[in-house]
């Protein structure tokens, strides 16, 4: 993408009303006034929330929106060019349950309450499959414990991807601490997934498939 489009895109955020940046140093001083308020701040109802983290373009959190009417979603990213996507087609939809936060997931427990959140969707992340990498790796124990503060004491946590490396990697974690409630080594073979998770397909997720790619499913808690 060129830095005109980039630059485009960064513009049209700041007009859109469902989308939230907060300043890093906001974050970090604990003065982000929608921690521990998105439903009546934002969402307007108490409704459960759901995240998507690391939402690139946005296709699952607004897949889900479309589909959980009753459930508010919110995909977080650092970067404000790809959700741009996701959150232009929430407002012509006019999907009033799905938000975008422009954020890091690092400080994914600064942005939310403890308690606060319902579900998360780790969809397609970067496996950082370098042993020196780990500690990148959005299921890595360190990013579980983030998310554990934040999710209420029966929340769930769905991991799509097409890495089984990443797969595996997290199912070795739950074995020792955590609770695995569904696996699925090819949810497109093996049946039995949710139907939200075979029906909504990223765009990485079409190119997956067009090689034969297996994709795995995780559902679990920490």
């Amino acid at each position: 993408m060129g830095s005109k489009n980039k630059l485009k895109r960064f513009k049209e955020n700041e007009t859109f009303s469902n989308v939230i940046q907060p300043e890093r140093s906001t974050l970090l001083a604990e003065e982000f006034a929608f921690r521990g308020n998105w439903r009546d701040t934002h969402f307007k109802n108490q409704a459960p929330i759901v995240l998507e983290l690391g939402c690139g373009k946005g296709e699952y959190a607004v897949g889900l929106a479309q589909r959980n009417p009753d459930k508010n979603f919110i995909g977080v990213d650092i970067k404000g060019a790809r959700f741009w996507r996701g959150a232009k087609t929430a407002i012509a939809e006019e999907l009033n349950n799905v938000a975008f936060l422009r954020a890091q997931i690092e400080l994914i427990d600064l942005c939310f309450a403890p308690g606060e959140v319902d579900e998360i969707w780790i969809t397609f992340p970067d496996p950082q499959i370098k042993f020196k990498r780990r500690k990148h790796r959005l299921t890595h124990p360190a990013f579980l414990n983030r998310y554990k503060k934040i999710l209420n004491p029966e929340g769930i946590i769905h991991l799509k991807t097409d890495s089984e490396f990443l797969h595996g990697y997290t199912l070795g974690l739950l074995e020792q601490q955590g609770k695995i409630l569904y696996s699925n080594h090819h949810i497109y073979k093996n049946h039995g997934a949710p139907q939200q998770v075979t029906e909504i397909k990223t765009f990485y997720e079409q190119m997956f498939l067009e090689v034969e790619k297996p994709i795995t499913y995780l559902q679990f808690q920490w």
